[in-house]
């Protein structure tokens, strides 16, 4: 069994040795830049604390000016008249130091926010981009709200890890030259110090560990079923409202709710703890050592300085060491999120080109076998020539495997064996890039997001008026629209302000906008009354007039001027 001070290790180095295989060159120089800022950053909170020492001596003995042997160079250096005249120049000189902190701390924090931040963008787009390069089979196979949710929520947990990580570096740093410095003081009780604090933070720390790590385990679980449960219920409001089951929804939303706040409200609080038990034993110590130091020195004046000394870095201590705590627990608990998006980051796309590939005679399959599972082939030892402007259907029964038919020949699944060539050209993942381009799809479910008929018809192509317009008119579409908003008019979350047909004939607009080569309808019309159907078929075959058309479709009215009807199954 793995001890925990090994399992501590291993979250803190492991996280940075994901984070060094997550970010390029340029990332990591930044990184020694900010490192560097980070260190200085850390002397400058030590000088500002040992600087606290001389000036209070100095002014309680101004005789102890010319002691020592800095502040006497210094006072015989610039000529300073008086003790007055070199206190006022030195407590200016602190006013100055203390205003180049500030801003220097402001710089600092904005830099290392700036870098996580950009870090977050960084991280949620690539992620974003592995998960559009996917195979259709592979993105099949993924849950859809894992995918939101690590890319809005988890990237950012990501991201702010970095943040901590460089927390604990600057703390550590401030830590280890404030000891330095009390061991210069008195190394007797620094030691004495040292022993008590190290024995409490062990403690906590052992127990911390476990407890933050399975709290954050639990709030991506519960992220991910947030997810689920929002785009489950919000895009299906008909089907809720219908069934009358709003409780049930509220329900399971509220449980999902109350158990990824607790998962938050357990590590926050669970976090806390280190403050208020550090506070409570430094500040037990700074009173202990208070006792000492008047014990060990009759003189007030020698004893001044050093309770103030102590009292100061205790001061700056105690929360850096409470800051370190705080940030491992906040890595900790985001191991769970770094695992996810490690995993993603790192795993390999099958890469897709787009070498030229031109379609002028025919399209072949020859022996084609393709299914989800080797094991059970949905397709097998297919043969097909389709010649270019030739309209073909596919019949057959459910589940006989027609749509997954057409998906092969499209270039969505890859076929296990066999080859389609492309006027004697091998498909490849070289050249199916340039082989979808030259397809119109149009499914039975047009999904329109909340935008534009002019956003939803062009659908992450450039927006050209004219095509825009051309594509509309021939999808026997336009003259509604010029009655609405024309272009503009907004089509609703998953089109709900358009009737089926005007949602179908968006789609047939959106198909043919780059005037495809090839027109696909897998059961486009399925779902249409007989009469409407039939307009918008009458409507397809114009369009298709020198296109390539295949179509999958149940109704015999659907397909009868096809020139072949194919049967599958």
């Amino acid at each position: 069994m793995v001890s925990k001070t090994k399992m501590k290790k291993s979250i803190f180095f492991g996280s940075i040795k994901k984070f060094r295989q997550l970010i390029n060159r340029r990332d990591k120089i930044i990184i020694i830049f900010l490192l560097i800022a980070t260190i200085l950053l850390s002397v400058i909170e030590t000088f500002g604390i040992s600087i606290i020492m001389p000036f209070i001596t100095f002014a309680s003995t101004p005789d102890m000016i010319f002691q020592n042997k800095i502040s006497k160079f210094i006072y015989d250096f610039f000529g300073f008249g008086s003790t007055l005249s070199f206190m006022l120049t030195f407590s200016f000189g602190l006013i100055v130091f203390y205003i180049f902190r500030a801003f220097y701390n402001i710089g600092y924090t904005y830099a290392i926010n700036r870098f996580a931040f950009r870090k977050y963008h960084y991280f949620s787009y690539k992620l974003f981009c592995k998960n559009m390069d996917l195979t259709y089979l592979e993105f099949t196979n993924k849950n859809a709200d894992k995918i939101r949710s690590a890319i809005v929520s988890e990237c950012l947990v990501v991201a702010n890890s970095i943040n901590h990580i460089l927390i604990i570096v600057s703390e550590i740093f401030t830590v280890l030259l404030l000891y330095v410095l009390l061991l210069l003081v008195s190394w007797k009780m620094t030691i004495v110090l040292s022993v008590i604090l190290g024995i409490k933070i062990l403690f906590i720390t052992k127990w911390l560990s476990k407890v933050i790590k399975n709290q954050g385990d639990i709030r991506v679980q519960m992220e991910e079923r947030f997810f689920k449960i929002l785009s489950k219920n919000l895009g299906n409001f008909k089907i809720i409202k219908l069934k009358g089951n709003e409780e049930n929804v509220y329900e399971a939303f509220d449980d999902t709710g109350k158990k990824r706040a607790n998962a938050q409200t357990i590590y926050q609080v669970v976090g806390q703890i280190p403050k208020n038990i550090l506070e409570t034993v430094g500040f037990g110590i700074l009173i202990g050592s208070v006792a000492y130091v008047l014990y060990q020195y009759n003189d007030a004046s020698a004893v001044l300085p050093i309770i103030s000394m102590y009292a100061l870095a205790l001061y700056r201590i105690l929360p850096s060491i409470n800051k370190i705590m705080q940030s491992y627990s906040f890595v900790a608990f985001c191991q769970k999120s770094l695992d996810v998006i490690y995993s993603e980051l790192t795993y390999k796309n099958q890469e897709e080109g787009n070498e030229k590939l031109d379609f002028n005679d025919s399209i072949t399959l020859k022996n084609i076998t393709f299914g989800y599972t080797p094991q059970k082939p949905i397709i097998k030892d297919f043969n097909l020539t389709i010649q270019k402007g030739e309209k073909i259907a596919f019949i057959g029964p459910s589940g006989a495997g027609k749509s997954t038919l057409i998906d092969v020949i499209i270039g969505i699944y890859e076929p296990d064996s066999g080859e389609i060539t492309i006027d004697k050209t091998k498909l490849t993942n070289k050249n199916i890039k340039t082989w979808r381009k030259k397809i119109g799809y149009i499914p039975q479910s047009i999904y329109l997001f909340d935008g534009s008929v002019a956003e939803n018809v062009a659908f992450g192509s450039k927006i050209d008026k004219d095509r825009l317009i051309w594509a509309c008119k021939m999808a026997n579409i336009y003259d509604f629209l010029m009655e609405k908003d024309g272009l503009d008019t907004l089509v609703g979350d998953g089109g709900i302000k358009l009737s089926g047909g005007q949602k179908q004939r968006v789609g047939i607009a959106r198909a043919i906008y780059d005037n495809p080569e090839i027109l696909v309808l897998d059961e486009a019309t399925s779902a249409l009354d007989t009469d409407t159907e039939t307009k918008i078929m009458d409507e397809i075959y114009k369009i298709a007039k020198d296109k390539t058309l295949l179509v999958i479709a149940h109704r015999l009215s659907t397909i009868e001027r096809c020139e072949r009807k194919i049967k599958i199954g």
